[in-house]
Parts: structure tokens; sequence; C-alpha cells
């Protein structure tokens, strides 16, 4: 009997296996490609986890978009997916029992997707990668996440201990590198990791096949990075133009955050910021709004993070609001950073942040066009990661 039973199982394991995917057929009443492409009235068709066509004559249609706007699931490059607020309104960013450590992080996972981002990385902590792997494995809904799983910072030892620790890093199950090679917003933002130290974290980093980010606020520490080879730089509040131009010459990628300055000013207390820090905040908006306009006019590869803390998950789309209206960015120069641009500097650049045949069937609707009305990020009727849909808001996705 037990062996007719598991040949039963056996059988339907791999009828299974060999069963087409499933096809799902939306419409998109406009359809934002990621790439700087619009198109009005189309439909996306999508097996499995994969979108195989875009084809206006699709059908029977499965999700009626067509007063949406349909775009790539969105991508935010920099978050800190543990952090959180405790029972006493308190940020916390660790030291929580490991069993409460991955509540928190799957709730702050969970939101984030119904936000509207489908890849997050998180730079970083330890209880990222169990929330990662079970994520990756169909056991907790949740974005696609990036994990660095640790911080590296000038306490992190010479050069060669550096090596030693990115290798560690890497064997660990890493997926990028994250440094600090500059003090913090509040201390100034003056290069506290030595060049050398750069060097040898960003250098091994690239000799075992990670990327590496580096947390800079100054220039000096931020060309010291782009000198060494590093992948990303993390804020750049205070960059120069011959960093930039730099930066633009070697591919480097630029992440500057703006929601995260607004996060810690609108709820001082929960992180009990003293007042020279708080100042030094209010003074970052501006200057950060600035480095937008100068990267772009050289060309520096502008990615979409928000430096995602606790109050700040599930509003990661905020981001967008205050790059248009305070950086006086384009929007749709805002939704390639989010999109295809952002899932290059990650090494997804081949299957995630574009609606096109052979990409991930990640995507996003908004109820209302973020070319005409950047507020329309914050009305997401639809996700869906993986060709699996994570939110459907059906009185008004099929309005029109």
């Amino acid at each position: 009997m037990t062996a007719r039973i598991a040949l039963a199982i056996l059988g339907l394991l791999v009828a299974e296996s060999h069963a087409q995917p499933r096809r799902t057929v939306i419409a998109a009443g406009t359809l934002l490609d990621g790439r700087g492409g619009a198109v009005r009235n189309t439909r996306i068709v999508v097996e499995g986890s994969t979108i195989v066509a875009i084809d206006p004559g699709a059908r029977p249609v499965d999700y009626d978009l067509r007063g949406a706007a349909v775009m790539p699931g969105w991508i935010d490059t920099h978050v800190h997916i543990n952090w959180h607020f405790d029972e006493h309104g308190k940020s916390v960013a660790g030291g929580d029992p490991p069993d409460q450590a991955a509540l928190y992080a799957a709730e702050d996972a969970w939101v984030t997707l119904q936000d509207g981002f489908t890849t997050v990385q998180s730079v970083g902590a330890a209880i990222d990668k169990p929330v990662r792997d079970r994520i990756e494995r169909g056991l907790l809904p949740g974005p696609r996440i990036l994990t660095s799983l640790r911080q590296i910072q000038n306490r992190s030892g010479d050069p060669e201990q550096l090596r030693a620790l990115v290798r560690q890093t890497k064997t660990e199950g890493a997926d990028v590198i994250k440094l600090f090679a500059t003090s913090g917003l509040g201390a100034g933002g003056a290069q506290t990791m030595t060049d050398e130290q750069i060097q040898a974290t960003c250098g091994e980093a690239k000799t075992v096949g990670l990327r590496a980010v580096v947390h800079a606020i100054g220039d000096a520490g931020a060309r010291a990075a782009v000198l060494a080879g590093c992948t990303a730089i993390e804020h750049g509040t205070f960059l120069s133009d011959a960093t930039l131009d730099l930066m633009a010459e070697r591919g480097t990628y630029l992440d500057p955050n703006l929601l995260v300055l607004h996060n810690y000013l609108d709820n001082p207390p929960a992180f009990n910021f003293n007042e020279q820090t708080l100042q030094a905040l209010r003074a970052a908006i501006e200057p950060t709004a600035a480095t937008f306009g100068r990267a772009r006019a050289r060309r520096v590869k502008v990615v979409f993070g928000t430096d995602a803390v606790a109050g700040a998950h599930g509003r990661n789309a905020e981001e967008f609001v205050y790059r248009v209206t305070e950086a006086h960015e384009k929007p749709m120069d805002a939704l390639i950073s989010a999109t295809s641009l952002s899932a290059e500097s990650l090494g997804l650049g081949d299957r995630a942040g574009v609606v096109a045949p052979g990409f991930e069937a990640d995507l996003v609707a908004t109820a209302g066009n973020p070319l005409d009305d950047i507020t329309s990020v914050r009305r997401v009727v639809f996700v869906m990661k993986g060709g699996r849909v994570y939110r459907n808001v059906p009185a008004i996705s099929a309005a029109r």
C-alpha cells in the first residue's frame, strides 16, 4: 500500500512538472515599459512567471486594468527590511530575538510588496537571509530580496581582515557587500575608512563576484570608493562635480535618497536624534535634491533607493513624489530609475525591470498615470510578482 501511494504521489509530481504554465492575460490602459516607452490599450500575456507577449488582441482577459497605468514592478535599491517600531513607537534596528526579528522583517516585506515594490536590496542584517530564502521558496509573500547580511566599517579590520570578511560574507550567502566609507549626516559625512580599506573591500567583492555599495555622504569618501571600483554610491549628499564626472566615466551608480530624510523629520521622537542631527537632516534636503540635477546633467546612472527604515516600509513610493516635487525629476526619469536602471544596477537587467517578452512577470498598476500626476504612485491597484497576483482592486482597476 505504501509503495502504491508513493508511486501515485510520484506520478502526480511528474505530471505537474510537465503541466503547461498557467496563461494570464492582462489588459492595460497604458503600458509603461520601464525603458521610456508608453503604449496605449494593449495586453500583456504571462505564462507561469514570465512575460511571453505584448499583444493587443490576446484573449480572454483575466485582469482588466484598462483604467490603470501598468508598469514593471518597482525596485528599491536601499532598504533596511528589519527596522521597525516597537510597542512604544521607538525605532528598532536590531537586537530582537530571532523569531521576533523574522516576523518584523516579514511584515515589512509584505507591506513593501503591497506598495508595488517587487524587488528590494536590504543593506543589511543577518535576519534578512531566512526571510529572503522563504520568500524565494514561496513560503512567505514579499518582494525579491537581495541582502548584504552585514555592514562593513572602518572598525571591521585592516585590509587583509576586510578581504577575509568579504569572503566570509559571500560564503554566508550575501548578494552584495555594503560598506561605510564615511560617517553619517549628523557626524558631518567625513571619510572614515582609509583608501586602502575601501580598495580591499571593493576589490575582494569583485574577486568573489559580488557588487559593493558604499555609504558615502561626503565627497572624499565617495571619490575614494569610485576610484576603488565600487559599484554604487549611496546618498552622495555632498558630491563635487568632479566626482560626479568620474562616476559617469566609470559607470558608477548613484543612489540619492529623499524619503529617509523626511521619514526621520516627520517623527523625531521615534529615532531619539539630538538637535544637531535634526538640523543636519533638515539641511541635507536641499543639497540632496540638487544632486539629482547635477548628476543627470553629467549622465550619471541614478537609481532608485529610499533608505527605508522604521516608518517608511510600505511608503517607499513616496520617494517618487519627493524626487519629482523637490528634485524636479521628470516623472519618466524617476520611473526608469525605479525599474530598468535599478534592475541593471542589481545585476538583474536581463530578467527584471522591463515589461517585455522574456522578462519576469513583475507588474504594478496605479489608478492614474504617474506621467501626468506623480501622486498616482500612492494609488496602487494591482501587484504581480513572478506571475502571482498579490494585490488586485478590481473596482478601481477596471474603471475607465
